[in-house]
C-alpha cells in the first residue's frame, strides 16, 4: 500500500460508472496465508460488479483465473525486477513473453506497473526506472501489445517536494532531471498516465490536532482556501490530487493524466493511530465512492475524471508494521464485508455515512487549516522509528539508503557521538529513519523504508539519545 511499498501487491477492480464522473478500483493484496482461492476471488470481484483488477505480480493462478472473466487487468513488474528490466532489454521481453503476451487475449491485460513506489526502495532502484519502463514498453511493441497496454510506476506523495498548499505542489529537486522529465516524456509519447498512491489517513494521522476529520473522510465543513490559487477545497484527498497536478503543471505537463491506484483508511490500529477505525473506514471509503461516481475531477482540474483504486480487497495477516497494516481491507478472508459500503453507482442510491466519534486515540479539535501540510504546534510533533518485526537485512537496507541516498543526518550515531549508544541495529535506524522523516517535513510516506518503519506520536526513547522534530 502507499506506505508499504509497500509489500503489498494488488489486484484492483473497478465499478461501473456514472456518465461523466470517475471510476473506482479495489486493491487486492496477498500478503496473507488465509485467502480464498484466486478463482474464488474473481467470483467475488464480479459478484460485486468489477470491471477492472490489478495485480502487483504476475502469479499464474491469478492471471489463469481472470482469463475469461471480462475483467480488465493491470500487472506489475517488482521492484526487485527493475534493474534486470533496465540492463538487460532481453530480459524484458522474456518477461514480456511470459508474463503478458502468453496469457492474452483471453486474459484482459491493460496496463503495466514496473516497480511501485520506487523512490523510498532501499535497493536504490530509482536510476533505473525510465529505462525499465522503456525496455518494457519496447517488449509490448515486439508483441504488438504497445497501442492496448499502458506503462506507468506507481509513486507515493513523499516524492513532492512541497504539497501544501496544493498550489505549491512541487517533485523533489533531486528526482526531476533524473527521473521525472524523462519519465514525464515517455508517459506523453505513449499516451500512458502517472500513477499516484495517496493517503490521507497518514496525514491526519500525524496531525490530528490541525487537519479536522470531517475534512479527511469527504463530510460537510467549511473548506481550506488555498492562498495559491484561490480554489476552496473540501477533502484532503483533493488537495492531495492537486498537489500532483500542480507539480506536473509545474514541469509544463498539464496533460498528462494522473490514476490514483492507492487510496484507503484502516478499519484498526494500535492506539496511538489516531483515526483507524471501522467507522472511519467506512466514511472514508464509501464518501469516496460517493465523491469520485458522482463529482468526477478536482477543484483544480474539474474535467479530470478520476480513476480511483481503494486499498485493499482482504485484511492481510502477514504483513510487517502496525496494527493498521493488517486492517485495510474491505473484506475479510472468509469473503464477508468488513463493513458495508457501495462499489457501484447504483449501490450509492442507498448509502449513508453513519458518523461516529474517532477511535485509536484522541484529538483536538481544531477549525480546517491544511491540506495535508505538517502540523507546526507542539502537540502535533510525530516521530519515525524502526520495527523490530522487519529483520536485520531489512533494517541495515533501510538505514544504508537514510544514511546514504536519503540523506539523513547519521553523525550522531558514528562511533563516540551522542546517539551512538545503545549500539543497536534498531536504535540506529530508528535515528536516522526520523532524521530523513523530519527533514522531509514529515510529508506523507516519508516514515516508510519499504514496511520497516512507521510514525509515533511519543518522543522515542533509546537511552540518552534525544530525537529531532525538526532540522
Amino acid at each position: 500500500m502507499g506506505r508499504f511499498s509497500f509489500s503489498c501487491f494488488l489486484i484492483i477492480f473497478s465499478i461501473i460508472t456514472l456518465a461523466g464522473a470517475g471510476s473506482i478500483g479495489v486493491n487486492y493484496g496477498r500478503v496473507a496465508n488465509n485467502l480464498p482461492s484466486a478463482v474464488k476471488v474473481v467470483e467475488l470481484l464480479k459478484s460485486q460488479g468489477i470491471e477492472r483488477v490489478k495485480v502487483f505480480d504476475t502469479d499464474p493462478s491469478v492471471l489463469k483465473a481472470l482469463s475469461g472473466s471480462g475483467i480488465k487487468v493491470t500487472v506489475d513488474v517488482p521492484n526487485e525486477l527493475v534493474f534486470s528490466a533496465a540492463k538487460f532489454p532481453s530480459f524484458a521481453y522474456s518477461w514480456v513473453q511470459r508474463n503478458v503476451a502468453a496469457y492474452t487475449p483471453h486474459t484482459q491485460i491493460e496496463a503495466i506497473g514496473v516497480g511501485n513506489e520506487v523512490f523510498v526502495d532501499p535497493h536504490n532502484t530509482t536510476k533505473f526506472l525510465v529505462l525499465a519502463m522503456k525496455n518494457i514498453h519496447k517488449a509490448l511493441v515486439k508483441y504488438n501489445l504497445h497501442s492496448s497496454i499502458k506503462v506507468s510506476s506507481p509513486i507515493a506523495l513523499s516524492a513532492l517536494q512541497n504539497s501544501y498548499p496544493s498550489s505549491a505542489g512541487s517533485f523533489r529537486t533531486e528526482l526531476i532531471e533524473p527521473v521525472f522529465r524523462p519519465m514525464l516524456d515517455f508517459l506523453r509519447q505513449t499516451g500512458s498516465f502517472l500513477m499516484v498512491n495517496a493517503y490521507p489517513f497518514f496525514a491526519y494521522e500525524s496531525n490530528s490536532d490541525v487537519i479536522s476529520l470531517d475534512y479527511a473522510l469527504f463530510r460537510e465543513n467549511p473548506g481550506n482556501v488555498d492562498s495559491g490559487n484561490g480554489l476552496r477545497y473540501f477533502s484532503l484527498f483533493d488537495a492531495q490530487i492537486d498537489a500532483v497536478f500542480a507539480a506536473l503543471s509545474s514541469l509544463k505537463y498539464n496533460d498528462i493524466s494522473v490514476v490514483v491506484t492507492e487510496t484507503g483508511w484502516p478499519s484498526k490500529g494500535d492506539e496511538n493511530e489516531i483515526g483507524a477505525s471501522v467507522q472511519n473506514a467506512a466514511a472514508y471509503n464509501g464518501n469516496l465512492v460517493r465523491r469520485i461516481l458522482t463529482e468526477g475531477g478536482t477543484p483544480l482540474r474539474p474535467k479530470a475524471d478520476l480513476t480511483v483504486y481503494l486499498f485493499a480487497l482482504f485484511n492481510e495477516n502477514q504483513k510487517n508494521g502496525p496494527t493498521s497494516e493488517r486492517n485495510y481491507g474491505l473484506f475479510y478472508p472468509d469473503q464477508k464485508k468488513v463493513y458495508d459500503i457501495p462499489f457501484t453507482a447504483e449501490g450509492l442510491k442507498n448509502y449513508r455515512d453513519h458518523r461516529s466519534p474517532i477511535t485509536g486515540g484522541q484529538r483536538l479539535t481544531a477549525p480546517v487549516n491544511g491540506g495535508g501540510g505538517v502540523s507546526k504546534s507542539s502537540s502535533g510533533n510525530t516521530w519515525c522509528v524502526a520495527t523490530g518485526e522487519a529483520g536485520k537485512e531489512k533494517l541495515q537496507e533501510a538505514l544504508d539508503y537514510a544514511c546514504g541516498e536519503g540523506g539523513a543526518d547519521c553523525r550522531p550515531i558514528q562511533p563516540g557521538s551522542t546517539c551512538y549508544d545503545p549500539n543497536t541495529l534498531e536504535a540506529h535506524a530508528s535515528f536516522a529513519f526520523n532524521s530523513y522523516y523530519q527533514k522531509q517535513g514529515r510529508r506523507v510516506g516519508s516514515c516508510f523504508f519499504g514496511g520497516s518503519a512507521y510514525v509515533v506520536t511519543q518522543a522515542p526513547k533509546y537511552g540518552q539519545c534525544e530525537f529531532p522534530t525538526g532540522y
